[in-house]
């Protein structure tokens, strides 16, 4: 089922298939993971991120400083965000 979803990425899981201890329907389950990961949009990293930093305790200025810093390495990252943008994108 998993497969017929991801035809453009066969060659992508036959390397995994490969490459690693997964079988098919894994490696397929694992391509569609890290897509999914890579098609968030800028603001629902920043919501995710931020809710996942909050509950390991870490303050709102560690919070956006760790953000803003990850925000760059995305696989397509957005343009800079200043933390007042930051804050607006999780509080409104």
């Amino acid at each position: 089922m998993l497969e017929a979803r991801t035809p453009v990425h066969e060659d992508l899981i036959d390397h995994l298939v490969r490459t690693t201890p997964l079988q098919r329907g894994e490696a397929a389950r694992v391509v569609l993971d890290v897509l999914a990961y890579f098609d968030e949009t800028a603001q629902e990293f920043v919501r995710r991120r931020h809710r996942e930093l909050q509950s390991r305790g870490l303050t709102n200025p560690e919070i956006f400083d760790r953000i803003e810093a990850e925000l760059p390495h995305r696989a397509v990252a957005p343009p800079p965000l200043s933390v007042r943008q930051l804050r607006r994108i999780v509080y409104g």
